[in-house]
């Protein structure tokens, strides 16, 4: 007869150990590191299941959070961090996540899965929250409503840079090219200062409220090396186009962006994707993750031009208080009037004002 290994005892000992339900505190530094160690190697995982989420949704925006795990003899199966978002004008909310574009469980079983879904659904009904809302990558609930609005861009990067600048369709190269022409450079910001005006301008041309600049130096903060600010300058160094971006395992997400007014007679947001493009296949990135847009928007249009094909997203709402999705963005008609205003409004009194509002978009 063969005798069983302490390795296999051991093994078996763990399969049949039940799968506990834990709740991450962010000051405990051997649970934020075990949780980072998993979504470091989980298929499933995004820059968004992070742990780091949990300082900068809670700090920066104070919002409740509940960043769940589901643990087995000590091994993590399965992450799902969430956040209430809860406002006079835009509802009572769970999410996961605010703020990203990812959310959702992350899990290595279907257990775990399970578990912290039915958690979720529990915290939403003791919270009264009007939904439930996961940004997952795939579909996991058919019979859920779906927020089919958004897309996202996602492409495999050549080990070239010069592969990658030919891979670019003819007319979006010529842009790219013009930049160059320009004599245009990029530089990466060890601070958010130049990155934080321009976006700042940016956003507030298109009539919305920016993000304040301590949640840009939180991110820096908080995920360091990880999240980075570019800068596009002309050739007597005046700023023109900035972009931070995130790196995750070998991907880059370009997620926040701001142009001058000038940037578009010189090509500076096209030679500022490519520049983003370049340095990263340089830095041995395999994924460019130009993250959501809107169906229809401009925004979506520029992506396809570079030769990226749009790929559906699976926001699952479960509804508790509410009868359909909400249309918490620009898009609605019904904010029309408030876009209006608040292009018109000066940018120093936007800058104050916006954060109170954009907190609670999420």
């Amino acid at each position: 007869m063969m005798n069983s290994t302490s390795e296999e005892v051991s093994g078996l000992a763990a399969a049949s150990a039940p799968l506990e339900l834990r709740s991450l505190a962010s000051d405990d530094s051997a649970a934020v590191a075990k949780w980072d160690a998993f979504v470091e190697a989980c298929p499933e995982a995004t820059f968004f299941h992070k742990a780091g989420w949990q300082l900068i949704v809670g700090e920066v925006f104070g919002h409740r959070t509940d960043f769940l795990y589901a643990e087995r003899a000590g091994v993590i199966e399965g992450v799902l961090p969430l956040a209430q978002v809860k406002s006079v004008l835009f509802g009572n909310t769970l999410v996961s996540l605010p703020f990203a574009v990812y959310g959702g469980v992350a899990a290595s079983s279907q257990a775990a899965v399970e578990l912290l879904e039915q958690e979720a659904q529990a915290i939403a009904a003791r919270l009264g929250v009007d939904h439930l809302e996961l940004r997952n990558l795939r579909q996991r609930h058919p019979d859920w409503p779906l927020q089919d609005l958004y897309v996202r861009f996602r492409k495999e990067l050549a080990p070239e840079v010069e592969a990658n600048m030919l891979a670019i369709p003819r007319k979006q190269r010529a842009m790219v090219r013009k930049g160059i022409k320009n004599g245009l450079r990029s530089e990466i910001d060890t601070d958010t200062g130049r990155f934080f005006a321009l976006y700042a301008d940016n956003v507030h041309r298109h009539g919305t409220p920016a993000l304040p600049r301590r949640y840009f130096d939180a991110l820096r903060r908080v995920f360091g090396d990880d999240c980075e600010a570019l800068t596009v300058v002309d050739a007597a160094g005046r700023p023109l186009s900035v972009v931070m971006s995130f790196y995750f395992r070998d991907e880059v997400l370009p997620y926040y962006a701001g142009d001058d007014l000038s940037a578009r007679n010189l090509a500076a947001n096209d030679f500022k994707y490519w520049e983003l493009m370049r340095r990263s296949c340089e830095r041995g990135v395999k994924v460019f993750d130009y993250g959501r847009s809107k169906q229809g928007t401009g925004s979506y249009a520029f992506k396809k031009n570079w030769g990226f094909e749009p790929q559906p997203l699976f926001y699952e709402y479960c509804l508790y208080r509410r009868d359909t999705i909400p249309q918490n963005n620009p898009s609605n008609a019904k904010y029309r009037l408030l876009i209006e205003t608040w292009r018109r409004m000066p940018i120093g009194l936007a800058n104050w004002l916006g954060p109170f509002i954009v907190r609670n978009l999420g």
